[in-house]
């Protein structure tokens, strides 16, 4: 590849980290194009698709976020009940934070292959912890892993519709859902 192509390409991963971290995977390529300084069918060309750009940049837009949460989270030295809340709500603030990130747990674009692959990654993490906090009788068995997707989906939901809430607010309502997750009352 010449010097301007790897110029070019450099510009655009660049862009569209910018662009799609404040907008979100969904946010128009033009939007990319324009910060880049390029065409879209410069990106066409170099990327083949937007499933091809955002491919090229989730490990450094979302990957490394919702790997530190599952490395923290798995390095807690702290009860079940603790590091199953503390991944959800780790999790749901991220989604509250980054749009591109409550894009791949919402998984808005499932022909993705990474995306999914990190999707599916966050939710088995997620399910361990779930049947470690039930097998310690601290989170309700009729919970399943299935819950918790969904779970994960309607926060990313709620997060992208209430975009007026301070995080204050959707903070403290976290706790409201996180209560109704224990066997006991706090």
């Amino acid at each position: 590849m010449r010097a301007d192509a790897r110029r070019n390409v450099e510009g655009i991963r660049q862009a569209a980290l910018d662009v799609f971290r404040t907008g979100g995977l969904t946010t128009p390529l033009d939007e990319v194009a324009k910060a880049a300084g390029v065409s879209k069918g410069t990106i066409y060309h170099r990327f083949g698709s937007r499933t091809g750009l955002i491919n090229a940049v989730v490990e450094e837009l979302v990957a490394e976020r919702i790997a530190g949460i599952i490395e923290a989270v798995d390095a807690l030295d702290g009860p079940p009940l603790l590091r199953f809340e503390e991944y959800l709500l780790r999790t749901w603030l991220l989604q509250y934070d980054e749009p591109a990130a409550n894009d791949v747990l919402m998984r808005v674009l499932p022909e993705s292959e990474p995306l999914t692959e990190l999707f599916w990654r966050a939710c088995q993490f997620g399910s361990r912890l779930l049947y470690e906090a039930q097998a310690a009788g601290v989170v309700r068995a009729d919970i399943t892993p299935d819950d918790l997707v969904y779970l994960i989906l309607e926060r990313g939901v709620i997060a992208r519709a209430c975009d007026q809430q301070t995080r204050d607010d959707y903070r403290r309502r976290l706790d409201f859902v996180l209560r109704g997750l224990r066997t006991f009352r706090m």
